[in-house]
């Protein structure tokens, strides 16, 4: 088989990409301050929602604009636009504002929603195709599609346009987002379930309590530690100073150097202090779960002690704790 002729579908999904990848490469060097001023009508929708609505194809895009906007801290819903002409115009109030997709800029079923926008004064944000269209004219900013070709072959069905409506609504549903200073923790709020709201829980929702910690005072001779370290099943043992702040940590493999140094009977009868490594690694009781589990994977270590403000143990967190959340 001639390996160096690329099979006829992939030469069609690589001219797709292709065309799309060009249409998004001009669609960002055509953004200018309308984008800005798109963006501002948007975020002054503050006491409301961004009602996003479009029909057909567009209509599609519209749900996963409002759906990505809703996820990351603006409040927003799709309105069907023919439903909207039926009763739906009801769900869109004082406050609220618009931001409407029509390629063409002339879909007829647009007319009800964009007059109920006009009528109580309320944002309206355009993406359309054409500059001259209609909804580019009633906008109050016209968010205007550089010229592309449709990817179809008769260059009839929606593609090019409707990536770039997409693109360019995740870049307002970003913009926004940066606007309102959005977090991480933000996010879990909207994303609890699943492994994203797994990766986004803090230590604290994770780590085991003080009264699981495995510790003992420096002075604690080594056959102590050993069983103090196998009743926690943690594989390691912290080292608390008087002052109460975790000195250093003892683990199997301080356990195994030691032994090959002096034997048995020598780390039997040794302290604790003798055998620990000192200022090891810990973490915070709000540190993000994915950063523990970056932490251990970067310093190849199963477990890490969870400390307050002044350095004093207030829990651990091993890698099947993260394992069982969903974390890893």
């Amino acid at each position: 088989m001639n390996t160096s002729i690329p099979h006829p579908d992939l030469a069609v999904a690589r001219q797709v990409l292709a065309l799309e990848s060009e249409a998004l490469t001009a669609l960002a060097a055509s953004l200018d301050d309308r984008f800005a001023q798109a963006v501002s009508l948007l975020s002054s929708a503050a006491s409301g929602r961004v009602v996003v609505s479009g029909m057909g194809k567009s209509g599609h895009v519209a749900r996963k604009i409002a759906a990505t906007m809703a996820s990351t801290g603006t409040p927003a819903l799709f309105v069907h636009p023919a439903e909207a002409s039926h009763g739906d115009l009801g769900m869109i109030v004082a406050g609220d504002a618009v931001l409407a997709l029509s390629n063409s800029g002339e879909t007829p079923e647009l007319a009800d929603l964009v007059s109920h926008a006009k009528r109580f004064g309320l944002p309206l944000v355009g993406i359309t195709g054409r500059p001259g269209s209609t909804l580019a004219r009633a906008a109050d900013v016209a968010l205007v599609l550089p010229e592309a070709q449709e990817a179809c072959p008769m260059g009839l069905a929606p593609t090019t346009s409707t990536t770039m409506q997409l693109a360019l609504g995740d870049a307002i549903a970003v913009a926004l987002l940066t606007r309102r200073g959005f977090t991480a923790a933000d996010f879990r709020v909207f994303h609890p379930g699943g492994k994203l709201g797994a990766r986004l829980s803090r230590v604290r929702d994770l780590m085991h309590g003080a009264a699981e910690l495995p510790l003992a005072p420096p002075e604690t001779r080594m056959d102590a530690a050993i069983v103090a370290m196998t009743a926690r099943r943690f594989g390691c043992l912290g080292v608390q100073g008087a002052d109460g702040t975790l000195l250093g940590i003892i683990t199997d493999g301080d356990l195994r150097r030691s032994l090959e140094t002096g034997g048995v009977d020598a780390l039997l009868t040794r302290s604790a202090a003798d055998v620990m490594t000192r200022g090891p690694r810990t973490v915070g009781p709000d540190t993000l779960a994915a950063e523990a589990l970056h932490e251990m994977n970067t310093r190849t270590i199963t477990t890490l002690f969870v400390v307050d403000e002044q350095a004093r143990p207030i829990g651990i967190l091993h890698i099947h704790d993260l394992l069982r959340a969903g974390v890893a």
